[in-house]
């Protein structure tokens, strides 16, 4: 690094030296320690003045200051509430140190105002026009190291804050005692941003900002781009400088090549404090985490992780979703390094991590975000859109361009930074209408009278294309419930740029027809066979997410009508189906284990389950599915196109059956049949895309499931004529509530 500047470059006096210090007004000293002076550089720190150099330094509690340096020592003359000053006998502005004595002996320090900006004009233009696409990088608390002049290593952090409407802004942190007066921060020129670095503040520091408004009142904040953050229920912020090594060059290298609509994508939802929990209730930690979850995906073949928020967040029953520190990783685990580790393993272990973002609101904590300069800042000052009604909190004001900014670039923070291949964008319907929860006169139209949130849409655009520009080989989920068109299309199509969006109406749906007692299905088939006329419109992800496994709606297990037996054969039968549909699959955990309780966030899933039989063959039947899902390409490879999905029979109402074909280029045919009705069927004349050898590779029949393994099924015999559309049939025997899938002999 190259050593510390002074604020005024060394310029030589044109006559002698000086003994009397560089006049300020009294008005100027007053403004200085009340924190209202928007430049205190210009006052404290060191000042050629006559042929000398005047050091002014603001320590409000010393009993003694000087200033040391090869000069040797000079005493300061307190001057005026904690304000003290000298001359130096020296020409130009020289290394020096602060000798600060309270009550005992002195201490020596380096000088904060004599450092230059740690931002430059290029960083401010950008930061200005809502462009800074590292944001992380500009703002928030960064560890520095410099070398003085004498060789003496000097390390501090640099602080720098957007509050463009703040009167004054103090750093309070552990190094002063959280006593900001002797730590004025000051405002680069008009762009709002607030600096100071602090010589002597490292890796571990609390700190906060204290913003003076223009209402004359004092507000303790925390940062909005820390890194880390204290556990709750302590609010400050902390520095964090991270010496991880990635060890995930190969996974890095192959995502950046890969397509994730034509890649395989089974997903593990997790919500991390409930996975597993210690006996005392505590959560894991990073580094208990990055050892048994990943051992666990990788057993039961899921391709990603979905991780529920992990941004830093004061309130465990929101699960996340009401953010305080939007770039800092959820101290509850650990340090920000903890988190990087977590990444780390799962990509060793081929396992992609997409993480949920909450960009649509935020926590109405008096801490964080909300009103952060005095002013609705981060929040849109409209209470007509800038409050969630139905989560009670702030919506971000997405007509500022400084806010759209401190979004996207926070998505492009857990991209690069911590290597994560995707978002999972939550509440997106609730950011495209401006009449959302709302009832009549409580929304305002956009300028064509319109319902539409047009900031909003821009925002979304702008996020997506910046993060696909930046990031090649990642992925953007789109949680949107309603059937706003162009959800993945491309925004030079003028669409939202989204990579998947969930596909709630297919879940709605089949849950829909699973409740039916099997005796009442037949009059039900259209809710499975729905989603099949949409199926292609955008990129779906079939979620069986933890929204449909709380809140009174109970377990997956517990959706299923019947007795014991039957909930767990129409369980199985389900996973299966769903498997087999077009589209990426998504499911929250525990339902691996036929969790019969709903989930709970305050504790770890029933774990005990799996020494039942019946519940460790539900897991064994999401690792075969897994397995056979990977290994066959014509699951994955067209899901995005009609070309992989054929019907063989939508509607053999009588029986509760229904068939398709999976199929993509290169790759063997995959059929899929299911029987919903609570009989076997034996003979059921099924239509083959070809005559040939099948081999039978899943049949989720029996009470305890077992595994199939790949099995013999024989000879598809060719026919004249087609069945069903198909120029082959089989007669099969479907075994009750069950799913059978069948691949052409390799």
């Amino acid at each position: 690094m190259t050593p510390p500047a002074p604020t005024e470059p060394p310029t030589r006096a044109a006559t002698g030296t000086g003994t009397s210090p560089r006049p300020v007004p009294r008005e100027e000293l007053d403004q200085l320690v009340r924190g209202e002076h928007g430049h205190p550089h210009a006052v404290l720190g060191p000042h050629v003045h006559e042929g000398a150099v005047t050091v002014r330094a603001l320590k409000p509690l010393a009993a003694r200051v000087a200033v040391v340096g090869e000069f040797g020592e000079v005493p300061l003359t307190h001057e005026h509430e904690g304000v003290w000053v000298g001359v130096l006998p020296v020409a130009e502005v020289p290394d020096y140190r602060l000798s600060v004595a309270y009550d005992g002996d002195p201490l020596l320090l380096e000088d904060p105002f004599r450092f230059l900006p740690t931002l430059g004009e290029v960083d401010l233009h950008l930061v200005n026009e809502g462009r800074h696409e590292q944001l992380w990088t500009a703002l928030g608390a960064h560890v520095r190291h410099y070398e003085g002049a004498d060789g003496r290593a000097i390390e501090g952090t640099s602080f720098a804050v957007w509050a463009p409407s703040a009167r004054g802004v103090r750093l309070k942190c552990d190094a002063n005692g959280w006593d900001g007066r002797e730590h004025p921060m000051r405002q680069l020129g008009t762009s709002g941003v607030w600096e100071l670095f602090v010589p002597g503040v490292g890796s571990g520091t609390a700190y906060k900002f204290a913003i003076l408004g223009q209402d004359g009142h004092w507000r303790e904040k925390a940062d909005p781009l820390a890194r880390w953050a204290e556990p709750p229920a302590s609010t400050a912020s902390k520095v964090f400088e991270s010496d991880y090594t990635w060890g995930d060059d190969a996974w890095m290298s192959a995502r950046a090549d890969t397509a994730p609509v034509s890649a395989p994508m089974s997903v593990y939802e997790v919500h991390l404090a409930s996975w597993r929990r210690h006996y005392d209730g505590s959560t894991w930690s990073w580094d208990q985490l990055a050892t048994d979850l990943v051992a666990y995906v990788q057993d039961l073949g899921f391709t990603h992780v979905e991780l529920m928020p992990v941004m830093q967040h004061p309130f465990g029953g929101s699960w996340g979703y009401h953010v305080t520190s939007y770039f800092a990783p959820d101290s509850r685990f650990g340090d920000p390094d903890g988190f990087r580790l977590l990444v780390d393993r799962l990509h060793q272990a081929g396992i992609g991590v997409i993480l949920d973002w909450v960009p649509g609101h935020f926590a109405t904590d008096e801490w964080a975000l909300a009103r952060f300069d005095g002013t609705p800042l981060y929040e849109d000052p409209n209470p007509q859109r800038g409050w969630h009604q139905e989560w009670g909190s702030h919506i971000f004001n997405f007509g500022r361009p400084e806010v759209r900014n401190f979004l996207f670039a926070n998505a492009v923070y857990w991209c690069e930074e911590f290597h994560v291949d995707g978002l999972r964008v939550d509440g997106v319907a609730s950011m495209l209408y401006l009449d959302y929860s709302r009832k009549e006169g409580e929304w305002s139209p956009n300028k064509y009278g319109g319902r539409e949130n047009l900031e909003a849409v821009q925002f979304l655009q702008e996020m997506n294309a910046t993060v696909y520009r930046r990031v090649p080989g990642v992925v953007t989920i789109a949680e949107e419930s309603t059937s706003w068109p162009g959800v993945t299309k491309p925004t030079d199509a003028d669409g939202l740029g989204f990579g998947f969006k969930w596909n709630m109406g297919w879940m709605h749906d089949s849950l829909t027809y699973m409740a039916h007692e099997p005796v009442h299905r037949a009059y039900h088939h259209g809710e499975m066979t729905f989603s099949l006329v949409y199926a292609w419109s955008e990129n779906f992800v079939l979620p069986i997410s933890h929204d449909e496994v709380v809140h009174g709606k109970g377990s997956l297990l517990r959706k299923m009508p019947g007795d014991r037996w039957q909930q767990l054969a129409n369980l199985r039968a389900y996973l299966a189906f769903m498997w087999g549909h077009p589209g990426k699959q998504l499911l929250f955990m525990g339902v691996e284990l036929g969790q019969e309780s709903e989930w709970a966030e305050s504790r770890e899933l029933d774990w005990w389950l799996l020494e039942h039989p019946e519940h460790a063959g539900v897991h064994r039947l999401v690792r075969d599915l897994n397995r056979v899902y990977a290994e066959s390409g014509a699951l994955w490879a067209q899901d995005h196109s009609p070309d992989g999905f054929a019907w063989i029979d939508a509607n053999d109402a009588g029986r509760n059956v229904f068939s398709f074909v999976r199929r993509a280029p290169g790759h063997p045919d995959l059929v899929c049949v299911s029987n919903f009705s609570a009989v076997p069927h034996h003979g059921v004349r099924v239509g083959f895309p070809a005559a040939g050898e099948w081999a039978e590779v899943l049949n989720t029949d029996a009470e305890t499931y077992t595994g199939s393994g790949v099995g013999n099924f024989g000879s598809v015999t060719a026919v004249d004529g087609e069945h069903h559309g198909h120029p082959a049939y089989a007669d099969v025997s479907l075994p009750p509530l069950g799913t059978v899938w069948f691949r052409a002999a390799r």
